[in-house]
């Protein structure tokens, strides 16, 4: 039922889909929805989590404190650009989920705070820690946008790329090639600002030495 209901939620969003639709395509009673989803809000609540619980499911464990950099963002990032079996249905998700990001309803503000913030948070404190932060700022969260946004577009504007490289997906080792290319962007990233923390730093430093030599 969840396959179905993605197709036409993915077309008609979650106002526009009717329930009866949904059971017809899946040859399933009305109760079923209220049996195992309770109403249609917690169907569409299914539909958003279940992508996004498997692709939190792929990289459990990428904030392991015993692993290097490379190794983190190499767990974290290759889920983005991994190909789906299934593209027709990965072109719905995407698609349901480009709405939920240009107009996002309760439900995608709720599953947001349930699986993406504690992931994005996670990453955050691998970041911290590889940059010499001593906190999570504003900086990192920054960081942590900007290295996500590489991998995601590999999810979200396959199509696109296509049209303008198809080399670069067409690759028998597409997959491999990606994902050491953004790993090496993510380490070089990530060391530029460890580099503009120590620098700001020493700055400060050579600042306050100024000042309690001046008489």
């Amino acid at each position: 039922m969840i396959s179905h209901a993605t197709r036409i939620f993915s077309v008609k969003g979650f106002a526009g889909a009717s329930t009866r639709e949904i059971c017809d395509a899946a040859g399933v009673n009305l109760s079923a929805i209220r049996y195992y989803f309770g109403d249609k809000a917690g169907l569409y609540r299914a539909v958003l989590e279940r992508p996004i619980g498997e692709m939190t499911a792929a990289f459990a464990g990428f904030d392991a404190s015993h692993l290097s950099l490379e190794q983190a963002m190499r767990m974290l990032l290759r889920p983005f650009v991994e190909m789906s079996d299934n593209a027709q249905l990965e072109a719905q998700v995407m698609r349901l989920h480009l709405r939920e990001m240009l107009e996002p309803s309760d439900i995608f503000r709720e599953v947001v705070g349930q699986a993406i913030v504690p992931a994005h948070m996670a990453m955050c404190a691998v970041l911290a820690r590889h940059s010499g932060a001593r906190e999570i700022d504003d900086d990192i969260h920054q960081l942590a946008f900007a290295l996500v946004a590489m991998a995601h577009d590999y999810c979200m504007s396959r199509e696109f790329m296509n049209m303008l490289a198809p080399g670069v997906l067409g690759r028998p080792d597409a997959v491999e090639r990606i994902v050491d290319r953004l790993v090496g962007y993510a380490e070089a990233l990530v060391a530029a600002e460890r580099a503009r923390r120590r620098g700001a730093g020493a700055n400060t430093q050579s600042a306050s030495d100024s000042s309690a030599a001046v008489p």
